[in-house]
C-alpha cells in the first residue's frame, strides 16, 4: 500500500531547508541509526549571549519524511532561544507539515530528538550542565513515550501499550507490551525500543515480552 503525503511534506522533502554543516559548530547530536532505517545530525551556531540560534543545520540518512521533519524542525528553531526550541514538540513539527502518516511519526519524533539533544550538547559545553542517563523508571519510561505505534501514530505509553517495565539487580531491563505476537508493528516496535534503551549505557540487556 502506498504511503500518501501531504504537498508540504513532499515539498521539503525535495526542496529541504538548512541541508549540511556547520564549520566549527558549537554543537551537534546524531539521533536514530543506518540499520534501523533513519538517522538524523543536527548542528548548531548559538550566541552565547542571548542564547538565541543564529544558525542551523542537518544531515539525513533516511526516507522522505525523515527529511521532510529535519527540514521543518529547522526552521521552527531558528532565531530561537534555547529554552523557546527546546519546546518545539514532535506533534508540533507534524502539524506544520500538514500531518504524517501515522506510520511515520516516528520522523518528527526524531527530529525533536536530534534538535534537543544538540542543545544539550550546547548546554554541557558552555554552562557545565551534565548529560546523564541513570537507569531510572522514570527515565526509562520518559524514553518510551517516543516509541510510537506506526498503526494510529501515537506513542506506547499513552496508547497504555506499555503494560510494565522494571530492571532487575544485574540491570537487565523487563518490558511487556499489550500487542500481539501476529501484530504487523511488532518488529519496528521492539527494534525502536531497543534503539532508545541503548541510551543508557549502564543496560545490561532488554527483554521484551508480548501479554
Amino acid at each position: 500500500m502506498a504511503i500518501k503525503y501531504s504537498e508540504l511534506v513532499i515539498e521539503h522533502f525535495k526542496n529541504p531547508h538548512n541541508v549540511g554543516t556547520i564549520d566549527k559548530a558549537d554543537a551537534s547530536a546524531t539521533e536514530g541509526s543506518p540499520a534501523c532505517g533513519d538517522q538524523l545530525t543536527v548542528y548548531l551556531k548559538v550566541n552565547p549571549e542571548t542564547q538565541v540560534i543564529e544558525d542551523i543545520k542537518f544531515q539525513s540518512y533516511g526516507c522522505a519524511s525523515n527529511i521532510a521533519t529535519a527540514s521543518i524542525i529547522t526552521d521552527l528553531a531558528l532565531g530561537k532561544t534555547l529554552e523557546k526550541a527546546k519546546a518545539i514538540s514532535w506533534k508540533q513539527a507534524a502539524d506544520e507539515l500538514g500531518g504524517l502518516p501515522p506510520v511515520k511519526m516516528h520522523c518528527s519524533v526524531l527530529a525533536v530528538d536530534a534538535l534537543r539533544s544538540a542543545i544539550k550538547d550546547w548546554e554541557h559545553k558552555h554552562l557545565g550542565t551534565q548529560i546523564e542517563q541513570n537507569i531510572t523508571k522514570k527515565n526509562l519510561v520518559k524514553e518510551l513515550q517516543k516509541v510510537i505505534y506506526g498503526k494510529v501514530g501515537v506513542d506506547i505509553v499513552s496508547l497504555k501499550l506499555l503494560k510494565y517495565i522494571g530492571i532487575d539487580e544485574k540491570k537487565n531491563v523487563l518490558i511487556e507490551l499489550a500487542v500481539s505476537k501476529d501484530d504487523p508493528f511488532i518488529e519496528d516496535l521492539k527494534n525502536e525500543i531497543n534503539e532508545r534503551m541503548e541510551k543508557f549505557p549502564d543496560v545490561a540487556s532488554v527483554k521484551i515480552s508480548l501479554v
